[in-house]
């Protein structure tokens, strides 16, 4: 599924998948159903939780998420699910 983005550079409010590599944000609302929510809420995407995109794969899809100290990959289509508030600077 390779849907094209709206830009959302310096909006507060966006999708994990719409992070920038090296952005900080604070997870709000998980949108995701069945397993996958509770594999997000088990590894702590958990609302307020702080999450920083540190990397993407080579074709963009997966990117890896620095959560609660571990490193995870999380697909777009999964990410896109995930509501979060870009940190400031």
């Amino acid at each position: 599924m390779n849907k094209k983005r709206k830009s959302t550079a310096g909006e507060p409010v966006t999708r994990l998948c719409d992070l920038a590599v090296g952005e900080t944000a604070r997870v709000m609302v998980l949108h995701n159903t069945g397993p996958i929510r509770r594999r997000l809420l088990d590894l702590g995407l958990v609302p307020e939780a702080p999450v920083c995109c540190v990397g993407r794969s080579p074709g963009g899809d997966p990117a890896a998420y620095r959560i609660r100290g571990a490193v995870i990959a999380i697909r777009d289509e999964d990410a896109g699910l995930v509501t979060v508030r870009r940190e400031l600077p």
